[in-house]
């Protein structure tokens, strides 16, 4: 291996080739910096030199932010954008990314310390759904200039827009963008399983049996895959089911997310003693319940997953 000279011409290549990387330079202009073979970089033409010398000009830094999120989502959608490093303050489920773990606590999603953030000298919270006690958080942030937000995606194709938002509010911009182009792609390839829409019983608990109901996002999801969920209709975003109910019904398609101590060999025994088509055909499936109930962008994940799962399901008589 040559070793790398402080001078010559592939040095300079080397630098400019990272240059252009790092600034966003066109190559073309980076390569027309250098007048010769080992030509100095003050010999490039005027608009080259004063191009690359704004380019590599240290940069203020973006004024410092403290986040408070009040959601697992929450917390996922601020990492993806780009500003994960700022969260101060997080509910006891937020646990992704790994580094997610090691930020202080401020309660549980439900019941929040409004003492503990005050502490925290918040400069933004963002949370999922209004509640009450975000509501009151509000008021309590309100004359201290701290906005409450809340990233509460009802398609799949917004959650680009709410991470492009995050960076813009967080200033992240590249890094959101680029995070929300990569989101945007993978939701536009999904592969669906072929017509008809099959039926799909989604077990979110087993004892007692609930499922889920009139939640416009998963619903999107399960469309955008060739399924149609039987409960979309239903009052309730977690209506509870029993087992008769979901016999009659005679679901294509059963998805589990295993709570507890509940396994997909386990259930799918269950399913099958009680008599279930899908199941005694090995049409249940399991998905990672922090992909599926987090509406952030692990979910594109479960939706990759569910989509390969309804094809699959059609080569099962």
């Amino acid at each position: 291996m040559k070793p790398r000279g402080a001078g010559g011409l592939s040095g300079w290549r080397r630098r400019l080739t990272r240059l252009a990387a790092v600034f966003g330079l066109g190559l073309g202009a980076a390569w027309a910096g250098m007048a010769g073979a080992a030509a100095p970089l003050a010999d490039a033409g005027a608009t080259q030199a004063a191009a690359i010398r704004e380019a590599v000009t240290p940069q203020p830094p973006r004024a410092p932010h403290r986040i408070v999120t009040l959601a697992p989502s929450a917390t996922e959608l601020v990492y993806a954008a780009g500003a994960g490093a700022d969260i101060v303050g997080t509910v006891l489920r937020s646990d992704y990314p790994p580094e997610a773990r090691h930020i202080p606590r401020i309660g549980d999603g439900i019941q929040l310390s409004e003492e503990t953030i005050l502490t925290l000298h918040p400069t933004l919270v963002v949370g999922w759904q209004p509640s009450d006690g975000t509501r009151s958080l509000a008021r309590r942030l309100a004359p201290l200039g701290v906005p409450v937000i809340y990233a509460n995606p009802t398609s799949l194709d917004d959650l680009p827009g709410l991470i492009r938002d995050l960076g813009e509010r967080l200033d992240t911009r590249a890094t959101a963008d680029a995070a929300a182009r990569d989101l945007a792609r993978r939701i536009r390839a999904l592969r669906p399983a072929a017509a008809p829409p099959q039926t799909v019983f989604i077990e979110i608990s087993a004892d007692p049996l609930y499922t889920l109901g009139k939640d416009p996002l998963t619903n999107d999801l399960l469309a955008r895959c060739g399924g149609l969920n039987p409960y979309a209709d239903s009052a309730l975003a977690a209506p509870q089911v029993s087992v008769e109910a979901v016999l009659h019904l005679n679901p294509r398609v059963l998805i589990m997310s295993p709570y507890g101590g509940e396994t997909l060999a386990a259930r799918t025994a269950w399913w099958v003693r009680h008599g279930l088509p899908a199941a005694r055909a090995g049409r249940i499936y399991a998905i990672d319940p922090d992909h599926l109930h987090r509406p952030g962008p692990r979910l594109v994940d479960a939706a990759e997953a569910i989509c390969a799962d309804l094809r699959d399901s059609l080569g099962r008589p």
